[in-house]
């Protein structure tokens, strides 16, 4: 790749289609080189691509997605309660210091 070539992300709708492309390209006898040059993109994220992606549908691909967002959302949530269950149970125990409390100062 370029360096200054920008990077695309491409939809899981456009994975499948490109994989699917690939497919039908090697299929009629091209070398795979030729195969992912044709779909523009390097063999390296075509692979990554495939062992992702390969023999998913695209109503699959959207719904793993789907998935992995709300897995990361519940993840967080869960981060977050077990936090604020440890920080229970240590001022239930005792074991947390009070901050002085800044009151006015006092004359010398």
């Amino acid at each position: 790749m370029e360096p200054n070539m920008a990077r695309k992300r491409h939809k899981p709708e456009e994975i499948i289609a490109k994989l699917r492309q690939d497919d039908v390209l090697t299929g009629q006898g091209r070398s795979i080189p030729e195969a992912v040059k044709t779909i523009a993109v390097t063999e390296t994220t075509c692979f990554r691509w495939r062992s992702e992606y390969g023999g998913m549908k695209t109503d699959q691909v959207k719904r793993l997605k789907a998935l992995e967002v709300e897995n990361a959302r519940l993840r967080r949530a869960v981060s977050d309660l077990t936090l604020d269950k440890l920080i229970l149970s240590e001022a239930a125990r005792g074991n947390f210091q009070a901050l002085p409390v800044a009151g006015p100062a006092s004359p010398r």
